[in-house]
């Protein structure tokens, strides 16, 4: 590590007492070599490089080593790094994981959101073809150059941003990518020959457009729309809504993991009208909490929703629904948003069912008895949330065949583990063999591509005439209403009991099977059972299954025995 003394680093000048700017001073710095950021003291550089040497990362991250040749120098003097995800590459920025100091910002573990918006995508491609698809929020454009890459001709993408620099980024990402880039409207379309047309005919095309996310989907209809800002994405929500066609599809990723996650509650109660507390169960409450808010967005443009996917893992929340235009919808998806009753005591919850205005009704509707044998409030109202399904089993049947179908084991387990979630079982050998896709047609509200096809229903541009088939879509969405599963679940360490040892995971789950429960494991936690069973139903299935552990006394009565034991 070398001290540096050229003038990167330099103090803002002072006024000097004549009233002039005195000229800065160079101050003596160093250089991180693993994500080239400045820092003055040495103490705080040995801390920066310990905490890169504990994350694994030892080597640089600009040094532009890569398998696939780019000899265009970067602005500034800086080195590009290419990054392969999904057989796409796109070069980076040195500072591209830190969204203050970059404008193209990217985030490598989003890899499993990424890929989770792309099977979406691809379902909603065997539907409809061609379809026209929207990056809302493209930044280095990854993730709309692999829809053009692996589904081709099937969708047509647009991604935009508002940052020249990243327009310029993802422009010469579809360069590297051998994808013809398309202009955007009031701009000059690139020729056959230009940037988009490398080594002969490029394999998709895609456009490109310098626009503010809430300006072209005011502008222009499309099937499908991905929203990922920095944070929240309440402030989109009205303009995806209003434009999106029938049937269509939107994605929303939210990563305001502080105010989701009950850390903030003044910036939650601003974005989400929402009043949450922290519990056990704070990943699905974030999840229903975001659902509510889509649906709300949706009403307003006599519009409902069909939940298709809820996903809350790592630092993101992830929620896919599919539009249902007309006030009919709106007026169901609506009834679907209701307060929840939740047990500061023993964390038992009940959605509020409607009509209950009487604060004495709310401690009545908790199937616990906390309200009487403890003191104070113990029960307190959460919510707006979403009290309706997370999940549409038929339609994640689809995305695991086109995970499977594209290569993605990464997903792959995730995806099996919500089908289970969806359908509330144990069983994993529905998800595989011959029936599943079968299966997923009957379970699912989506339309057949043959009934498409055959009844002629869709034109040439990708729009769906009026007929019968949104009816047949209701039709099924309400026939799925009885399949719909638990809402919430419990953590089966935070129920235990003292002093015994509990049974494992997978051998309580049976028990709760041969009980006469629907149960089945949670992605929300890995240690969590989603079940339809109350509380105190659960407590006690686990307190009969339980094994006391030995106490003290005993030990010190037989110490020989107990070393044995342990030998």
């Amino acid at each position: 590590m070398c001290i540096c003394h050229l003038p990167c680093r330099q103090l803002r000048p002072s006024p000097s007492p004549n009233g002039d700017q005195a000229p800065g001073r160079l101050v003596a710095h160093y250089h991180c070599v693993v994500c080239s950021v400045t820092i003055a003291r040495k103490t705080d550089m040995i801390s920066h490089l310990k905490r890169h040497v504990n994350k694994g990362e030892t080597e640089a991250s600009y040094s532009g080593s890569s398998d696939v040749p780019f000899e265009e120098p970067a602005p500034s003097g800086q080195a590009y790094e290419i990054m392969k995800e999904l057989g796409t590459n796109v070069q980076l920025m040195p500072n591209h994981t830190t969204p203050q100091k970059t404008d193209t910002y990217f985030n490598r573990k989003m890899k499993t959101n990424r890929q989770l918006v792309f099977c979406s995508l691809a379902v909603l491609a065997e539907e409809r073809n061609p379809l026209e698809s929207l990056d809302a929020f493209g930044a280095t454009g990854i993730m709309g150059l692999q829809w053009a890459k692996h589904l081709r001709n099937a969708v047509k993408v647009t991604i935009t941003d508002i940052n020249e620099v990243c327009v310029k980024m993802i422009r010469e990402n579809c360069n590297l990518n051998h994808i013809r880039v398309e202009g955007s409207r009031g701009s000059s379309r690139v020729p056959d020959g230009g940037a988009g047309d490398v080594d002969g005919v490029p394999i998709a095309t895609v456009e490109v457009a310098k626009m503010d996310a809430n300006v072209i989907m005011h502008l222009r209809s499309f099937d499908y729309i991905h929203l990922d800002p920095f944070g929240t994405a309440v402030n989109y929500l009205d303009s995806a809504f209003r434009n999106i066609r029938n049937l269509g599809i939107i994605s929303v990723t939210s990563t305001d993991t502080g105010s989701l996650y009950s850390k903030s509650l003044n910036v939650t109660m601003r974005h989400y009208g929402s009043n949450i507390v922290r519990t056990e169960y704070y990943k699905e409450l974030a999840a229903r909490m975001v659902l509510a808010t889509v649906a709300r967005a949706a009403a307003r443009c006599n519009k409902g929703i069909e939940v298709l996917l809820a996903v809350a893992v790592e630092h993101f929340v992830l929620v896919v629904v599919r539009v249902l235009r007309g006030p009919t919808q709106a007026d169901e998806s609506a009834k679907r948003i209701r307060q929840l009753i939740h047990c500061q005591w023993c964390e038992e919850r009940v959605f509020l069912k409607q009509g209950s205005m009487v604060e004495e009704n709310l401690y009545r509707q908790l199937p616990c008895n906390c309200h009487g044998s403890m003191p104070g409030k113990t029960a307190v109202e959460l919510g707006p949330l979403w009290s309706g399904p997370l999940f549409n089993s038929g339609f994640l049947r689809r995305m695991l065949f086109a995970a499977v179908q594209h290569s993605m084991e990464d997903i792959q387990p995730l995806v099996k583990t919500l089908i289970c979630e969806s359908e509330c079982t144990t069983l994993k050998s529905s998800v595989h063999g011959p029936t599943a896709l079968t299966n997923q047609v009957e379970c699912g509200v989506v339309i057949k591509v043959q009934k498409v096809e055959e009844s002629g229903t869709t034109d040439h541009s990708g729009k769906r005439k009026t007929g019968d088939e949104p009816g047949n879509v209701v039709k099924k969405l309400k026939s799925d209403g009885s399949l719909e599963h638990p809402a919430f679940y419990y953590g089966i360490h935070r129920h235990s009991i003292r002093g015994m040892n509990m049974p494992k995971l997978n051998r309580f789950l049976q028990y709760l099977t041969e009980a006469g429960f629907r149960v089945s494991r949670t992605h929300f936690d890995p240690t969590g059972v989603r079940t339809d069973a109350t509380l105190d139903q659960f407590k006690s299935v686990l307190t009969k299954y339980s094994v006391p552990t030995y106490t003290n006394t005993t030990a010190t009565q037989n110490p020989e025995e107990t070393v044995r034991a342990m030998e």
